[in-house]
């Protein structure tokens, strides 16, 4: 059996969202062994995302959630790959502003799994900093992928649109705390940390 690893691209962009730009670097996470692969965002441009696939078969684009900065390349990656596009529809008005002419393939939701080189990964809903945030868990690899929902250091912003900080803390509280404090947290920018390491941050 092929080892499964977690790779990381950093792909740099911009986030626009009420009028604004910001220079942003995204951290784009792929699941998988060396046949088979979860991509999990598609932040500004598909080709260094292309390039951590590797020519691997890509099992599922996954979206955190629906902030441009994360799902710009979404189209042109599906098409680089065949593999269909998970987003929660929540944030349905946020995909739509990015891409009016195209439409995700699948409704990710509370509970939606996913298989890919021998581990299981479970979508977890956690809105706050958009309406349709959602963390991938693994209790396999020990790991959250949380998107713009926890960060090291702490919550998202919910100073935007659509956001709101008292339901990014419940989310947190409520889905992500309880994991086990070893559990990695993996995030949409930024560097690693701990379950454990965060619940000072929450406050």
């Amino acid at each position: 059996m092929m080892a499964v690893r977690i790779d990381k691209a950093v792909v740099s962009g911009v986030f626009s969202l009420d009028g604004q730009d910001f220079d942003v670097d995204n951290n784009v996470w792929l699941v998988g062994d060396d046949t088979e692969v979860l991509v999990l965002d598609a932040p500004h441009d598909a080709g260094p995302i292309l390039e951590a696939i590797g020519g691997r078969r890509v099992t599922a684009i996954v979206l955190t959630h629906g902030h441009n900065d994360h799902i710009s390349a979404a189209v042109a990656l599906r098409e680089a790959t065949g593999a269909p596009i998970w987003t929660h529809p929540a944030d349905r008005m946020l995909w739509d502003v990015v891409h009016p002419d195209a439409a995700p393939d699948h409704e990710l939701a509370e509970g939606t799994t996913f298989q890919v080189a021998g581990v299981t990964l479970t979508a977890l809903h956690t809105p706050g900093h958009s309406p349709g945030s959602t963390c991938l868990h693994s209790a396999d690899l020990a790991t959250v992928f949380t998107g713009d929902t926890l960060f090291c250091g702490g919550p998202g912003a919910t100073g935007r649109s659509y956001s709101d900080k008292p339901t990014i803390l419940t989310s947190i509280r409520s889905r992500l705390l309880t994991l086990p404090g070893d559990t990695v947290v993996r995030t949409g920018h930024g560097d690693d940390t701990t379950v454990a390491a965060e619940v000072g941050n929450i406050a």
